[in-house]
């Protein structure tokens, strides 16, 4: 069986995000490459194709990225994929304006305020901007910690409904 890139693609949708599960890792834009080729110069054989995966940190030193390799490597593998090659890339820096618009709506559904774009948080710098809340969708919010469940999130709370919830933090 040989495999072709966009299947790869397909598949990598089905890798979920170890630390908000309802993203995948295509969702989350830390998927940066993907390539299929041969080791070997005669030909493409199911043992000599070698499926490379070029994979971005959220940030450096992020825990998730080990489980995320391996459940790249997992669903390959599972797929029949024999040979992996899972390389992280640190430059450019992993940004949020990555994340797949499917994403950031997947974030939202969750219970998540998913990420301003880059541009607005550029033109708020020094700004306190509200952030609209994913449960009533009110913009009467306030920011209670700069970290939430995870260094990559902020704690907001909504002051209409009272429920608090986390915002996917920009990173640039």
């Amino acid at each position: 069986m040989v495999i072709h890139e966009k299947d790869i693609w397909d598949l990598l949708e089905t890798v979920p995000d170890p630390e908000v599960p309802v993203l995948s890792v295509v969702d989350l834009g830390v998927v940066r490459a993907v390539s299929v080729g041969a080791s070997s110069p005669l030909g493409l054989t199911d043992e000599e194709q070698t499926i490379t995966i070029t994979i971005t940190p959220t940030y450096s030193g992020c825990p998730a990225m080990d489980m995320i390799s391996m459940g790249i490597r997992m669903a390959l593998l599972e797929a029949g994929c024999k040979k992996v090659d899972i390389q992280q890339q640190l430059s450019p820096a992993w940004t949020t304006d990555w994340m797949s618009d499917a994403g950031k709506r997947k974030l939202k559904e969750y219970g998540i305020a998913p990420p301003l774009s880059n541009k607005i948080v550029d033109e708020l710098f020094g700004e306190d901007h509200k952030i609209q809340c994913p449960q009533c969708d009110s913009m009467n919010t306030e920011l209670v910690s700069q970290f939430g469940s995870t260094s990559c999130k902020a704690l907001y709370r909504c002051l209409d409904c009272k429920e608090p919830f986390d915002y996917f933090k920009c990173h640039r």
